[in-house]
């Protein structure tokens, strides 16, 4: 399977978008994973187009209180 084919379009959007607010927050990955009660490892996998490793729907609802926004920021306005 080749790399591009690992995450899809939106999954990309997401994790770009969390990145982007974690990341203006001040939140590290390892704190992001302290909080999410999760490994670094796969915070890392997560933010990385080599592995497949995403966020689910109770990742992004947790997500959304920790960095104190809507669910919704998370998510393009229009579909891709």
């Amino acid at each position: 399977m080749s790399k591009a084919l690992l995450k899809s379009e939106i999954d990309i959007y997401v994790i770009n978008k969390v990145r982007e607010l974690r990341t203006n927050a001040g939140i590290s990955q390892a704190d992001l994973a302290l909080a999410l009660d999760l490994s670094v490892g796969f915070i890392g996998h997560i933010e990385s187009p080599k592995y497949r490793a995403k966020y689910n729907l109770s990742h992004l609802n947790r997500l959304a209180q920790i960095l104190n926004c809507s669910i919704k920021d998370f998510f393009p306005e229009l579909p891709l």
